[in-house]
């Protein structure tokens, strides 16, 4: 197996971006293999470690389809259904919780 080039941050060849660069320029690896990395030092950790595509052998990315806006819109409804009370809360439920603000306290006073 071949060792990938690593890069210092903030100093990688132009023609090379990281997933998310890839994505905020309507890009996606498309299948291809990293080709190199970048590395971010940190204290007392090791470093944060980025990998790098090919910008010229990206692919656009793929457009949403009308299911998979109907189901993020599901899955989306489903986080903001208290499991306790099933009404909509108007905010994602905190996993910490599990319900909703008022089921969660229901002794506490709505000041108005």
């Amino acid at each position: 197996m071949a060792t990938l080039p690593v890069y210092p941050w903030r100093l990688a060849p132009d023609g090379l971006a990281t997933r998310r660069q890839l994505r905020a320029a309507g890009l996606r690896p498309g299948g291809q293999d990293v080709v190199a990395q970048v590395e971010r030092p940190r204290r007392q950790r090791g470093p944060l470690t980025a990998y790098l595509y090919r910008i010229d052998r990206a692919r656009p990315v793929r457009p949403m389809t009308a299911a998979k806006t109907a189901a993020l819109e599901r899955a989306n409804a489903a986080r903001r259904t208290c499991p306790a009370c099933r009404a909509d809360a108007g905010y994602v439920i905190p996993a910490s919780l599990g319900m909703c603000v008022p089921c969660a306290y229901p002794d506490a006073v709505q000041h108005v």
